[in-house]
């Protein structure tokens, strides 16, 4: 005659370390916050432009352009100025109050010259610059 065993309850669960406990419990207590699951980051709300606030970004954008065109034309109307000619070049500053600075000194004026161009050559870059970096 066979002999059956009768199984008493269910079967035992493994058991599980509670180390991982114990240690988020110690880094509580010591006050170190136990690290928390990362939470999703959502990408910034885009608030929608008003329709002004496009078009006075857009007419920035213009005036940087306009600004441009400008520094572009002087510089090429001083790459046209022929200083070399004699003494049939003569530099004129006038102040508001009519005060002048005049001269016909060849070496002075190239001097001028050379410095404004290179003053406008890098105004030039920047406001190149500025429409490039210039988001609507």
């Amino acid at each position: 005659m066979a002999t059956t065993v009768k199984q008493n309850g269910t079967p035992k669960k493994p058991a599980t370390s509670s180390t991982p406990i114990k240690q988020k419990l110690a880094e509580e207590a010591k006050g170190q916050p136990s690290p928390s699951p990362k939470k999703e980051e959502k990408p910034p709300i885009m608030t929608p432009i008003s329709l002004e606030a496009k078009i006075e970004h857009f007419e920035k954008l213009r005036g940087i352009a306009n600004q441009r065109e400008r520094v572009v034309e002087t510089l090429s109307s001083l790459s046209k100025f022929r200083y070399n000619q004699g003494d049939s070049s003569i530099f004129k500053i006038t102040d508001g109050n009519g005060l002048e600075f005049i001269t016909s000194n060849t070496n002075l004026i190239n001097l001028v010259t050379q410095e404004v161009q290179h003053v406008l050559v890098k105004r030039k870059s920047e406001l190149e610059q500025q429409i490039l970096d210039f988001s609507l």
